[in-house]
């Protein structure tokens, strides 16, 4: 009977490793639980044979009074982080500086807990977590009921490897369904899930959460032979280890920005929570070399994806006004990093947007990036307010001019009805001069705000002007020969910019950089836009009637014309000087998506192309999405275009109907 009892623990174990480890199940659900009630059985009858490495073990059961504290051999060191494409560029030139070529190992970053195991003549004796990286907690009465780690190796080798447990999203989901059913509080999210879930002093609850696990680190490859880190992923398998499949062994820094924008894109496809991308040098001797800061090893980095949602406090609301005379409540947070970028402030748009979200001076409040552009205030914690925190007022009057504020009937906004309100030429003075409008380097808001205060700029074409103060501009603190030099350089250059950049640039309500070069475009000429009739305007695809009728009246403005002909007369250009619009009948008046790693064009160059030939380009697939253009590794947009019956088109295709 024990030995019955011996063939049933193998014969199981080979079954776990092949379903829950290699996703290729190898008997049926019935015969697997046959085998299993079988073994209890024999293991209730005789329990003085019960093995440590048995699969009964995972069903879970120990009761531990509290967490006993485990130093750990070798250090369990976390990561140094990144946020940003430039800062994965900078990991790698630091490590080129020290004349290494490495290849780097991508994997992702699973949202979960750090585990060590620790395996003696191939059996698990014990596991641990990070803890502060030398001393972590036992956990091993939990780990054992995890079924993807095995009891036992395929080899009776001592080793201990590194890796994450986590929660799939489905089974969070079924788990708060059942929580639901009987009334108990939902679990957040799959990391704390994972996380309350091995800290549970009663094994069977860890058992019923039926947790996931991927191994990723050996800390000491050298001591098996191995000579890098892909070999070292390979050996952990071969024990029967579960290894994550999207790992990819990459050959330069360009090869791992694609690795991180392709797993970026199939993120909400994943059956796991990833929050960024693991990049390891490859070769041991290599990583041995660079070496380790206090903190982190020198070779290696996580690259973190843009955080969906982060908290912070809002510190208090100020008011701006805009170039239009728009007074828009702006929060001041406590600086926090979204979306790669450190957020200090963020819109609030108008009094209603603050009132509805009930916002306070001293909130704690939750931020995200919309679009990945403009940070928004998404909501409140309420939860989180001590009694201190101070309601919101409106002002009534200018923070500029303190005019009265007006609010036009059937509108939410405050305007600053006051035509000559600094604040309002200021504004309308630094959009100008913005990238996306006539782009002039080095005057950026603060320099724009300093030259209008020291009256060398009144007006926009006083931009053009500057060189008559040379002297006095080079006196300035700050200030030099050279950088005045370059500053008035690049005045001089922006006077050859196309015409949508001008147009862009003079600020017309309504009218954005997209439609800014729609018009000219389909005008050419400063002098035929400012002819062009409603009708006419209307007529163009993406002009409506609100625009159209706003750049008429931008332009019947005697001021505004003056402006523009004064820019004349100082040279600037007022002809649209790109590829001419040559509609073509697979792409005029339709909308493409682009997805996946482009081989044969930059995405800016597909986009371009489209654009020539009367087509417009969108980041998201809807039921308007006329063809989605898939690259190598497309993501979720593919999907969802096979799922909405759209067009596929490869970039192959793509390229045919363009030379077609």
């Amino acid at each position: 009977m024990q030995e019955r009892m011996n063939e049933l623990i193998d014969i199981i174990n080979e079954a776990d490793y092949n379903y829950h480890t290699l996703d290729a199940p190898t008997m049926t659900d019935q015969e697997y639980d046959m085998y299993l009630r079988e073994l209890y059985e024999i293991e209730e009858e005789h329990p003085e044979w019960v093995r440590e490495d048995s699969p009964t073990q995972h069903a879970g059961g120990k009761i531990i009074e509290g967490f006993e504290k485990v130093t750990h051999k070798i250090p369990m060191m976390s990561l140094s982080d990144v946020f940003s494409e430039s800062e994965v560029i900078a990991f790698d030139e630091r490590i080129q500086k020290e004349g290494i070529h490495p290849e780097y190992m991508c994997e992702l970053k699973i949202d979960g807990l750090s585990v060590s195991l620790l395996y003696e003549k191939g059996k698990l004796v014990r596991a641990a977590t990070r803890g502060d990286g030398t001393v972590g907690e036992d956990i091993t009465h939990n780990v054992k009921t995890i079924k993807v780690i095995p009891l036992r190796l395929k080899q009776d080798v001592d080793i201990e490897v590194r890796g994450e447990i986590f929660m799939n999203k489905k089974t969070l989901e079924e788990l708060n369904q059942k929580r639901k059913e009987k009334g108990e509080p939902l679990l957040q999210n799959c990391r704390n899930a994972a996380a309350g879930s091995i800290r549970q002093l009663d094994s069977k609850i860890a058992a019923e959460r039926k947790l996931d696990n991927f191994i990723y680190h050996l800390p000491n490859p050298l001591d098996y032979g191995l000579k890098t880190h892909a070999e070292a992923i390979d050996y952990m398998a071969s024990l029967g280890f579960k290894t994550n499949p999207n790992n990819r062994l990459v050959k330069n820094i360009k090869e791992v920005l694609e690795f991180i924008e392709e797993k970026g894109e199939l993120r909400p496809t994943l059956p796991y929570d990833i929050d960024g991308v693991v990049i390891k040098v490859n070769s041991i001797e290599q990583q041995q070399k660079l070496g380790y800061t206090a903190k982190y090893p020198k070779w290696a980095t996580a690259y973190k994806f843009p955080a969906e949602e982060v908290l912070t406090k809002l510190k208090d609301i100020i008011f701006t006004v805009g170039r239009t005379g728009q007074i828009t409540p702006n929060a001041v947070l406590d600086p926090v990093i979204v979306a790669g970028s450190t957020i200090s402030r963020a819109t609030l748009h108008n009094e209603d947007y603050v009132k509805e979200k009930d916002l306070k001076i001293g909130d704690i409040v939750s931020i995200r990036k919309a679009g990945d552009v403009i940070p928004e205030v998404v909501e409140v914690k309420k939860e989180r307010r001590t009694g201190n925190e101070k309601d919101f007022t409106m002002i009534t009057e200018c923070p500029m001019c303190h005019t009265t504020l007006v609010k036009k009937e059937g509108q939410v906004d405050y305007f600053c009805p006051n035509s000559k309100c600094p604040a309002r030429h200021v504004e309308g003075l630094i959009h100008f001069v913005s990238r996306d409008a006539m782009n002039i380097d080095g005057l950026g808001d603060r320099i724009m705000e300093d030259f209008y205060n020291f009256h060398y700029i009144g007006n926009i074409a006083d931009i053009y002007s500057l060189k008559q103060h040379e002297k006095e501009l080079i006196r300035l603190e700050g200030y030099g020969d050279k950088s005045v030099s370059n500053l008035l350089e690049a005045i001089e250059n922006s006077k050859e910019n196309s015409l949508e950049k001008l147009i862009f640039g003079l600020g017309i309500p309504h009218v954005g950089a997209k439609t800014a070069k729609i018009l000219a475009q389909k005008f050419e000429t400063m002098d035929a836009l400012q002819e062009a009739s409603l009708e006419t305007l209307t007529s163009i695809p993406d002009v409506g009637e609100i625009i159209a009728k706003s750049i008429i009246e931008y332009f019947a403005d005697s001021h505004n014309s003056g402006i523009v002909e004064e820019l004349k007369d100082l040279g600037i250009n007022m002809k649209y000087l790109g590829e001419k619009v040559e509609e073509k009948e697979d792409f005029a008046g339709k909308t493409f998506v682009l997805t996946g790693s482009l081989e044969i064009f930059t995405r800016e160059e597909a986009e371009s192309r489209i654009e020539l030939l009367g087509g417009k380009t969108s980041s998201s697939v809807s039921k308007k999405t006329d063809a989605v253009i898939v690259g190598a590794n497309p993501g979720s947009k593919y999907d969802k275009a096979k799922e909405l019956g759209i067009p596929i088109w490869t970039e192959q295709e793509f390229e045919e109907k363009l030379n077609s």
